[in-house]
Parts: C-alpha cells; structure tokens; sequence
C-alpha cells in the first residue's frame, strides 16, 4: 500500500485535576507543524472545574467527561473509542510538544506496516537538555526490570536516529488503529501504571513491532499528576509490577522473578522506605503485595477489560 501523505491524527490525553498542564499539552498542539488532527481530551472525574475551564480555552477540540475514575488505561480507552484517525497519539496531559515532533512519527509508521507502536525522544520538561526516554531495554527475567535508554544523559543528539525497541513510552505512543481493531484496547485492570508495557506485550505477540525514533522529541513533566512520595503511585507501581508478570510470565521464569520480588526487591523496599520514616508508606507497599493474595485465583486479572 502506498504511503499516505497527511492521514489523519487522533491525539487522547487524560485530564484529572491538572487543567492548567493539560491547556498547555493543547496550546503547544496547536503550534505543530502538522495540520490533519483532531484532539481528544478525557476529563477522568475531576473534583476542581477542569472541563469548564479547558472547554472554555479550546472550544473546539473534543471534550469527554467521564462520570467516574476508571483510571489512565480507560480514560485513554474513552477517547480511543471516539477517535476517527489512520493512527491514534497517547500523550501524558503533563507533556509538550515541539512543532516538527509528528511528521517523524507518521513518516515511520508509513514506511511499514509492521510497526504497531512509536514511541518520540522524551526530555525532561524541567531540565530540556536532559533524556528521559530514548527506548527501553528488555524486562529482565529475573529481576523483572528494565530500564531507559539515554536516562540522565545530556541530550547531544545521540540518539536521533530510528530502532526497535522493548516499549513504547505511555507519555507520548502513537499506535495504528488497525492494531488497536485487531489486539484491543488497554487492560484497566491496570488502573495506572504498567498499562502501556502490557499493552505492547499483546501487540508485539499480534506480530507487529515496537519502535523509537530520536527524530522526534516531546518534553515530560514527569509525575505531575501523582506528586513526590504519593501513596497512590507506590501501590500501583507495586502492584503492577507483579500483575504485569502474572499477565505475561509463565512457568520458570514467572516463579524466579515473583522468588526475586519476594526475597530482595520487597525487603529492600520495605528497608528503605523504614530507615526514611516513611511509614504510611510501608503499609502502602505492603497493601500493594497483599492485594495479589486475594487475587490469587481470580481469573479476571487475566482478562482485557477496557472500561
């Protein structure tokens, strides 16, 4: 099939209590050099006037209120299912972008079809010359953890270039459509967190790949919307964590990485986070770990619900 010049771009972000950093996400859209979009905001249930007052500043980009938190993996879903576009952009309201940041995206992604997901360059909003994000490394089978490449590092154009990868960034994803038909949405058994690597697990088994290009670049603030030391973070990271292996590990390997979490990774934690007095936290991480023994046998975690 040939290449499609200008497809159109359905961009969803999920707006909760942050309309000030989301009509800044929208303000820097509308300064991109690339025209055949149409933007998607999902307000997830906020307590303060967020829908009025994004509504207000951009009146016309589409605007869903949803009745009640489902969380990130569904708020996106919420917007994915009203989405008309060739291709579908996942940002983190808690982004900007640059003005050429599209064009590459679609470029890839029209070159093969085989490419499901890409991920841009990802800097730091408040250090801009410095890497968040230039692709991840594998999950490893032991310990379960992975890392990004380029974290830390002063952004000297290093990576611009185009590769696989592990997984896309949740922060900035544009995905085809098809795929979204053929492997379906994100699971919000999720809630938040780990969503999007679970997600790319489904597409990578569908047959497509995963992919990063430096020749893209978006800026992240970086936890925004769940702050410094929250408890909500902790359990989910947590929590999520051991889903994503239970969701995607199997026999020996799922054994020796649950054997790894239960005799370093959650002593260490629990150490730490008791030397620094934080002790709500404590039971936080502890409540994260109990809640899979009461979800020992449920069958649901296994399943895909989208909303």
């Amino acid at each position: 099939m040939p290449p499609d010049k200008n497809p159109l771009v359905s961009i969803v972000t999920v707006n909760f209590n942050q309309a000030e950093a989301t009509c800044e996400l929208v303000d820097s859209l509308g300064h991109i050099l690339y025209s055949n979009i149409e933007i998607i905001v999902v307000d997830n249930n906020s307590e303060e006037e967020s829908c009025q007052i994004i509504k207000k500043r951009f009146p016309n980009i589409l605007l869903i209120n949803s009745p009640i938190n489902y969380g990130f993996a569904a708020g996106n879903n919420l917007g994915i299912m009203r989405a008309r576009g060739k291709y579908i952009l996942l940002l983190n309201n808690d982004t900007v972008v640059t003005s050429g940041f599209l064009a590459p995206l679609i470029e890839l992604m029209e070159k093969t079809d085989s490419i499901g997901v890409v991920s841009p360059k990802i800097l730091f909003y408040h250090h801009p010359d410095t890497i968040q994000y230039a692709g991840f490394t594998n999950i490893s089978k032991i310990t379960s953890r992975n890392r990004k490449i380029g974290f830390g590092e002063i952004d000297k154009g290093q990576y611009n270039y185009s590769q696989e990868t592990s997984y896309a960034h949740g922060a900035a994803m544009l995905v085809r459509a098809e795929v979204v038909k053929k492997v379906g949405m994100m699971s919000y058994a999720f809630f938040l967190y780990y969503e999007e690597a679970d997600w790319c697990e489904r597409i990578r088994k569908a047959g497509y790949q995963i992919w990063f290009t430096g020749k893209s670049l978006v800026y992240h603030k970086e936890s925004i919307s769940t702050g410094k030391d929250s408890k909500l973070k902790l359990f989910y990271m947590s929590r999520n964590r051991i889903l994503y292996l239970r969701r995607n590990r199997s026999g020996l390997t799922l054994f020796l990485s649950l054997i790894y979490i239960l005799t370093v990774a959650a002593p260490n934690q629990l150490i730490r986070l008791a030397l620094a007095g934080k002790l709500k936290l404590v039971k936080v991480y502890l409540d994260a770990l109990a809640w899979h023994i009461k979800m020992i046998n449920k069958e649901e975690i296994f399943e895909n619900p989208y909303l």
